[in-house]
This record gives structure tokens, sequence and C-alpha cells, in this order.
């Protein structure tokens, strides 16, 4: 069987299994919930064993931006047509020369592996781990569940119901979503990281503080050396205004609800929002902004450099 078909047997597969959980309404949500996960940390297992690198985050943290620029670097290096999104194995069933690219959150493969608190699924993978300032990934979470996300998934990731009212500083302190499960998230990384064989950490300040440089380092840790050109084109083509235009195109087929608004009309339903380093401090009185930087410093491991910065930019980073 050809990569084309394999994919496209693999897909309809994907479907056929997920629409069978949604009939089986004699089953408690919860139960139809966890065999859904399963299906998902199966498949992202299967995933990281086959991949040429993983490309690992908190949601929230600019990984749509860096796969931006990833699609586009390897659309000009093989030719693959511009309307694509890199998305696993896509690019590489058209082009065998392209990498094939796990991106994840690394929520369904643990808990499939049974690995919760270890990293040891990804001892041997070449990694790229992107972290974000914590505040920040809490506000972004907040209207991508506000306006973003499907109740379906909010079920399937222990959300607030659809249509709860919460107010933002209730969601940034809730301890099963909000600021403290991204600390959890980012110092249970912090523990691996001198575990792991191959890691690089890239944080989305120092990306939006020179482009080009931290993409360019991610490129060639990930893929050899890096054409110096494409970073550059692929840096501008992925910039926030230009990703905006395309988001309200719908340019990308067969990107789902990845890349395209929640509601035209409003802003921050858009999968790009803002893009703004510490942004989070727009929507807090001063009070409320010491309370959040003060649990972060208290709470999060010194690995990523988010301490007593002001912006996260320049901090040490114990391991590249």
């Amino acid at each position: 069987m050809n990569q084309l078909a394999e994919r496209a047997t693999r897909r309809v597969w994907k479907t056929l299994s997920r629409r069978g959980l949604q009939l089986m309404v004699w089953l408690p949500d919860e139960r139809r919930h966890e065999l859904e996960r399963r299906l998902r940390g199966r498949e992202e297992l299967r995933r990281l064993r086959r991949a040429d690198f993983a490309v690992v985050s908190h949601p929230k943290s600019g990984r749509t931006w860096l796969r931006v620029m990833f699609s586009r670097y390897y659309q000009l290096k093989y030719g693959i047509p511009e309307r694509y999104i890199l998305g696993f194995d896509n690019f590489h069933a058209m082009q065998p020369g392209a990498p094939r690219v796990f991106f994840t959150h690394d929520t369904y493969l643990r808990e499939y592996t049974g690995n919760l608190d270890s990293k040891v699924d990804f001892a041997d993978a070449r990694l790229v781990l992107l972290v974000r300032r914590p505040q920040d990934v809490a506000v972004s979470q907040f209207f991508q569940w506000k306006y973003r996300t499907r109740a379906s998934k909010k079920r399937l990731r222990g959300y607030p119901e659809h249509g709860s009212e919460i107010s933002m500083i209730d969601f940034m302190m809730e301890p099963s979503i909000g600021l403290p499960q991204i600390v959890d998230y980012l110092n249970r990384w912090a523990d691996a990281l001198p575990k792991l064989k191959t890691p690089h950490v890239v944080r989305y300040e120092d990306m939006r503080a020179d482009t080009e440089r931290e993409f360019g380092r991610v490129v060639e840790f990930s893929d050899g050396a890096a054409d110096a050109e494409l970073v550059r084109q692929a840096v501008e083509y992925a910039s926030v205004a230009n990703t905006r235009k395309l988001e309200e195109r719908q340019h990308f087929w067969r990107s789902g609800s990845r890349m395209r608004p929640g509601d035209p009309s409003n802003p921050d339903s858009y999968k790009v929002r803002r893009a703004v380093v510490g942004g989070y401090r727009d929507y807090f009185e001063d009070d409320q902004v010491a309370a959040l930087d003060a649990y972060v410093r208290e709470r999060l491991s010194p690995v990523f450099g988010y301490g007593d910065d002001e912006d996260g930019v320049g901090g040490a980073i114990a391991a590249r």
C-alpha cells in the first residue's frame, strides 16, 4: 500500500472510530470520553514512533505559529502547494524527503502509556519543546475555551461546561485547567529535560524577539542545516498580519477548525488573536497581576527563565 492510500485508510478508520463512539449513547459520557482519549493516545504513540522529530507544547503556547513557519519552509523547499498545512506525514507522503513531524500537547499520549509523570515516551525522540510564559498561556486558553472550543471537546478536556459563566481570574486559578495546571505541566518537563537524549527548548518570547534567529535554530536542530533565505520567507509568511488573513480566508485545506475563526466578527475568537508578549497584564488589576506573577515565581522551575524579568525575554534556559 502506498503512503497516500495508507494515510487515507487511517483517516477513514479514525473517523469511523470516533463516530462509532458518538453512537454508543448507552455508555455513560465519562466512559465514552475515556475510550476516545484512549483512541487518541494510541494514535499519538504510533505517530511518535514514526516521526523524524516531535514538537511538544502546552496548548496556547504558539504552536500554530511555529507550524505555519514549518509549513512554509517545507513548501518552498520541496515544492509543496501553499494550501497545505504540515500535519504529521502529509508533506512526507507528497515528497518523501520532507520529514514526518509529530505535533503534540502530550495529554492523550501519556494517559495511554500510563507515563503520567515521566517523559520516558520521549526519551529517544528528537524533541523540540516550545514553552511560553504561563500567565499568557492561561489567558489565551480562556479565550480558546470561551470562543473556539466545541462543547464535546470541552467535556473531553474537563473544561467548564459550554456556556458557563466564569470570570477570567477564576479560570486562571482553576487547578485542573488554569495556571496551576500549566505550571505543573512545565515543571514535569523541566524535571525530564536532563534525562532526554536530544531536547531543544525554544521560548515563545524569544521567537517574538528575533523570529528568524530562533526559527533558524529550530530548523537546524530538527532537520539539519537551515536555508537562511527559506527561513526568512517562512518567517515573513507567518507574520501575525498575514496569518490572520489566511485564517479569515480559511486558506489551508483540510485544516479543520485549527485555522479558522470561531466567529469572524469577534477578534477574540481567532486562532491568531493578539500574539502579544506579556499581554495578560491588560486584563487584570495591578494586585491581581502581582498575585499571578508571585504564583509563577514561587512555583515554576527556574529552568525556563520566567522569573522576575518583565517580559520573559533573555532569561537563561538550562537545555537548548
